[in-house]
């Protein structure tokens, strides 16, 4: 009960925000036009993000003691909101945006003084301590983090289904904390739930938008942000090396696609139909099941990740599998249309 008040103004005020700024992102050009990537039915505001980060920045500052933290956090998430912005409405250069990003970064971490300094005992013999190169790794993290989910931003309800099921692990292992903060997941959990009415036509009345770079930018902004909190808690909630398995699919899927691009010898961050969700849908799959197959393989890892973390798990067997899993999933995507060839020759 104590988090149903919070719960239900996060989603009532995200719904509302939504609905209200569908026809001015409409007059204004702030929509998705289909392409030969983006395969949807006419113009589809961007406004998820909007609605997102105004719940956000009202249920915090209604439910959440002022602090240094937290404002650096609203005034990070509004520049972040505010580049992703440009991003959907004008599509700024590659280096536009990750210089924007490094600033943003470098504005929380340097802000509020918190940063990494180890990545755990990775190896099995000695905890690998950062020193005073844990701010820029932190800086590196939080940038992969917010191209991970924007990367997977590809289908109908697959960015907000996987960081539901992150920020549902975050506040599962941030539930004993008397740090404030940590009500952050659960904020967002029910403005992401919010959106995905939208977004998935749960309803006839409710029209289609997208999140849009501002919306999944955000996110994964505040992901790894509250990880890093996590860890570098006094009472530490999560190791390092947990991160990895909360987000396992935005970040092997964004990872392995880079791989790929630079062995043809392209930018990695040049924009294809090549990630995961695009390969399930080439495969036969309905956007639907492709959402519900990458969802529970999302749900997979995230139980792996909360129970390895309750039992502590040696670090260095969860980084040690996470590679061979890596692994696995790079090789298989690779050679996905030789498996599926064999496969249907088998049955």
């Amino acid at each position: 009960m104590d988090y149903f008040i919070p719960l239900l103004s996060s989603f009532i005020i995200a719904f509302t925000t939504i609905r209200l700024c569908k026809p001015i992102a409409i007059r204004t050009g702030l929509v998705d036009s289909p392409n030969a990537r983006k395969i949807h039915v006419g113009e589809v505001p961007l406004v998820g993000g909007f609605g997102i980060f105004i719940s956000i920045l009202t249920a915090s500052m209604l439910f959440i003691d002022n602090s240094r933290h937290l404002n650096l956090y609203l005034i990070a998430s509004a520049l972040i909101l505010f580049l992703g912005t440009l991003d959907d409405r004008y599509d700024l250069s590659v280096r536009v945006r990750l210089v924007s990003q490094v600033i943003v970064s470098s504005l929380i971490i340097f802000g509020t003084e918190i940063h990494l300094t180890s990545l755990g005992n990775l190896f099995g013999m000695f905890e690998i301590q950062l020193g005073f190169i844990g701010a820029l790794v932190t800086v590196v993290g939080i940038i992969a983090g917010i191209n991970a989910f924007n990367m997977i931003d590809g289908i109908d309800g697959l960015a907000g289904s996987t960081s539901i099921i992150t920020f549902c692990s975050l506040a599962y292992l941030f539930a004993d904390s008397a740090n404030e903060l940590f009500l952050l997941p659960i904020l967002f959990i029910a403005a992401l739930a919010a959106y995905l009415m939208f977004n998935l036509g749960l309803h006839r009345s409710l029209s289609k938008v997208f999140m849009g770079d501002s919306g999944n930018m955000l996110i994964g902004l505040t992901i790894v942000w509250l990880m890093v909190i996590g860890v570098q808690s006094e009472q530490q909630y999560l190791r390092p090396v947990t991160a990895l398995y909360l987000i396992a699919i935005p970040l092997m899927d964004m990872a392995a696609i880079m791989i790929r691009r630079v062995k043809r010898g392209v930018s990695p961050f040049k924009a294809d139909r090549e990630h995961l969700h695009h390969i399930f849908e080439r495969a036969g799959y309905s956007r639907k099941q492709t959402l519900c197959i990458i969802s529970l393989m999302s749900v997979f890892f995230a139980v792996i990740g909360c129970w390895s973390e309750v039992e502590q798990v040696p670090e260095w067997i969860m980084f040690f599998t996470f590679l061979i899993v890596f692994a696995m999933y790079n090789w298989a995507l690779q050679n996905i249309w030789t498996i599926l060839t064999w496969l249907r020759k088998k049955s």
